[in-house]
């Protein structure tokens, strides 16, 4: 008996437009593997179902660990047209973090069957799988549609997963319930045809008030923060909307479009604003090709006025209605009614409190379940599908804190719940607090990552969870999160103490380093950022965190946060606590140093080798970094300080410095005058485009040309932060261009025949 396939078995439960699309998907598969589609064709193809690449070496990820799929590690190649000699990542996309106990099943079933039985959870809301094999894909996103799940646009040049306060609908300070605007937001711009011509990535955020953090709409490309406003005796709701906010290497914060947008006019008001990124936005530099460099370039004003062109041009659509029909809708309803709870409320322990948020509703609260770094596995998965469907009904959201939260829990219950996560493994308090740490994947999976940001949030999470019932209340709350490089894809610059991952060349060797990241705002919807503190080798992190908190917790004011604190105490004095925990002694004296967390291997990034040069103590090129790592520190000084141009020209002579350090070995004789270094810099390297190819991904040498044609303007505390963290930006791709020309120095020559014949 023929066994039918996944497209057979689902034919006529998928609905039709999504059983084409994943069709055609598999069809243009197809045609890769017989070599009949462009590669950047298909690269972005695979890229908008939200398949994506990564690193995978010989069945092990990077932080040391054993892939957990049975023969996995025989990489289930299918022939000599394989189109990967390795896994890839899934993304799929989680509206609003909403999940059905349904649908959590077949993404443990997914799970358990094409990746390494880890689910995800990621900084959107995101569920990712690892370790996937292409050939897989079509009959998991046909497995995903059935239970109205989408891969869609989950990757590339595309809007990405709309996100949505994981409390909306229970929380007591919001001005109403965003969840169904969000969804239908979600889905009237998946795959409409204004969105397709992107020039890059475009995300969407709802925040049902403005003062909290769960919503994060101060950093993306369009915020929704729910409003109400009276007319004529009625209460009408809307949204405050606004536009370019961003992470990555330099933050912006987003930008007020329009204090108040009806509901009614949320659907074209936000497919205008992808049009005006479409037309206005950058095409040839991916490195500014986010709608926060449009209004940089044009500024909010002008932004305005071209949103506003556009809207008029859109011919009506009835789809406009959609959020008018979302609202009507009835909201969750909890499996058991608090009428037949008994009296009194059920107690939880002491270190399981903090996970529990009481509802606005009476006798009702959210349960956070902790999940390490954001995974859970299938057999977790299933066991709080159970404990969903017995004490909260389809009631499942993702965090972008990566957790999962159970909501309209009964008082109760509570108690019954917390003996059931701890069961599963999953009854760990502190939710929230300074051990549930951010982490992107960094360079366990991810080919961009520099630092192992997991490797080190593990090692800080295992030391912080036995410290935490001893911690002080203002310690304990702090937020930590960890990047492996600068794309802040774990929302370092957000977080109190923040990590990116960067590298160093000492002596011709690589050592794993992160960017100290200090005083971002979690509060107010994530819209004041932190800066770069200074480079701190990867093994120091845990020491520099411990010194930190113990120096806040005895230096603070009353009621005076870890943002304050830092602002009011400044970089110097935290520069002072550091002491020499910046500095990195030799491989010989200190080999841990030069090895990343969770990686018993030498440190490398991708694919360059490790320089074994012997040579000069301290090169010229040696003291031109540190003179550049020092100016950024004087500017970071000057601004604390309030002096705008003192900060702006120290940025440019830091780049200046490190500039100099990567042309010294191309004309030892060259000064230090801004317009000798800048000349040879330009000619040698920026121009021939030598120096952004060794920092995949940005184009670093353009911050060293605006920070020079910026200097005839008087100079503002805002432009001066911002020339801060691109100088910082600068001097980090300097030292991986310099680290990149030291290793391919000391490479073997290549072998020649007739050296081949005597070998």
């Amino acid at each position: 008996m023929q066994v039918k396939s996944w497209k057979q078995l689902l034919q006529g439960v998928i609905d039709e437009p999504w059983a084409r699309e994943i069709d055609a998907y598999e069809s243009q598969l197809a045609l890769k593997r017989e070599e009949r589609l462009d590669d950047k064709v298909f690269a972005e193809t695979r890229l908008r179902r939200g398949a994506y690449g990564q690193r995978y070496d010989n069945g092990q990820r990077h932080d040391g660990t054993q892939s957990q799929s049975l023969g996995f590690d025989a990489a289930r190649t299918k022939g000599p047209n394989t189109l990967w000699d390795a896994p890839g990542m899934q993304r799929i996309k989680i509206p609003s973090g909403r999940l059905s106990t349904e649908q959590l099943e077949v993404l443990c079933d997914l799970a358990e069957e094409y990746s390494d039985q880890i689910l995800h959870v990621t900084t959107r809301q995101d569920i990712q799988l690892h370790y996937v094999h292409i050939d897989d894909t079509p009959d998991l996103m046909r497995r995903l549609a059935a239970v109205g799940i989408t891969t869609r646009e989950a990757c590339g040049n595309s809007v990405r997963n709309v996100t949505a306060c994981h409390i909306a609908g229970v929380c007591s300070d919001e001005a109403f319930d965003v969840t169904p605007y969000a969804d239908a937001l979600a889905f009237f711009l998946l795959g409409h045809p204004g969105t397709q011509d992107l020039g890059r990535k475009f995300k969407v955020a709802f925040s049902g008030c403005h003062d909290k953090s769960c919503g994060l709409t101060g950093f993306h490309d369009i915020g929704c923060v729910a409003k109400t406003r009276s007319e004529g005796g009625l209460k009408e709701r809307g949204f405050a909307v606004y536009v370019g906010g961003g992470l990555g290497p330099v933050p912006h914060a987003a930008e007020l479009l329009d204090p108040f947008v009806p509901v009614k006019e949320l659907f074209p008001l936000a497919l205008a604003v992808c049009r005006v990124f479409s037309r206005y936005g950058e095409r040839e530099n991916r490195s500014r090709a986010r709608l926060k460099f449009v209004l940089k370039k044009h500024g909010i004003e002008q932004f305005k006025s071209w949103v506003a062109e556009e809207r008029a041009r859109l011919a009506y659509d009835p789809r406009w209605e959609h959020p008018l029909v979302e609202f009507a809708r009835p909201g969750e309803v909890p499996a058991r009614h608090q009428g037949d709870a008994p009296a009194s409320p059920s107690p939880v322990s002491e270190r399981f409190a903090g996970n529990v948020q009481p509802q606005r509703q009476d006798g009702y609260s959210m349960v956070t379940i902790k999940l390490p770094l954001g995974d859970f596995t299938p057999a977790q998965g299933r066991g709080i599908v159970e404990i969903a469907r017995s004490y909260t009904g389809e009631t499942l959201r993702t965090t972008v804190e990566q957790n999962l939260v159970l909501r309209w829990v009964r008082d109760s219950d509570l108690a019954a719940v917390e003996r059931a996560l701890v069961a599963l493994g999953l009854g760990e308090g502190g939710a929230g607090g300074i051990s549930d740490l951010t982490s992107c994947p960094g360079t366990d999976t991810c080919k961009l990552g520099i630092s192992s940001s997991r490797g080190l949030a593990r090692e800080l999470r295992q030391r912080l969870k036995l410290l935490e019932p001893e911690l002080p209340p203002e310690v304990s709350k702090l937020h930590i999160k960890c990047s492996g490089c600068f794309n802040s894809c774990g929302q370092h610059h957000v977080a109190d103490l923040g990590f990116l991952g960067v590298s160093r060349n000492v002596k011709g060797r690589r050592v794993p380093h992160f960017q100290l990241v200090l005083g971002g705002s979690w509060t107010n919807n994530a819209r004041e950022f932190g800066l770069a503190v200074g480079a701190i080798p990867a093994k120091h992190v845990p020491e520099v965190v411990k010194l930190l908190t113990e120096a806040f917790h005895g230096e603070r004011l009353e009621h005076e946060s870890f943002r304050d604190w830092t602002h009011r105490v400044g970089r110097r004095h935290v520069k002072e606590l550091l002491g020499d925990l910046t500095e990195v002694a030799s491989f010989e004296e200190a080999p841990e140093l030069y090895r990343d967390w969770g990686d018993p291997r030498v440190f490398t990034i991708g694919d360059i080798g490790i320089g074994e040069c012997a040579g000069e103590v301290i090169s010229p090129s040696q003291f031109a970094f540190a003179e550049s790592e020092r100016l950024v520190f004087d500017a970071q000084l000057a601004l604390d300080a309030g002096d705008a141009h003192g900060a702006e020209q120290r940025a440019l002579l830091a780049m200046t410095a490190a500039a100099r350090a990567v042309c010294l070995p191309l004309d030892p004789s060259l000064g230090e005058d801004v317009g000798e270094v800048a000349a040879c810099f330009d000619a040698r390297l920026g121009r021939s485009g030598s120096f952004d190819a060794a920092s995949p991904g940005g184009r670093f040498s353009r911050h060293f040309v605006k920070a020079r044609e910026a200097q005839p303007t008087p100079a503002t505390l805002a432009r001066a932060r911002q020339s801060i963290e691109e100088a910082q930006l600068f001097v980090d791709a300097a030292h991986a261009y310099h680290s990149q020309q030291a290793s391919a120095e000391c490479q073997p020559p290549e072998r020649s025949a007739s050296m081949e014949a005597v070998l």
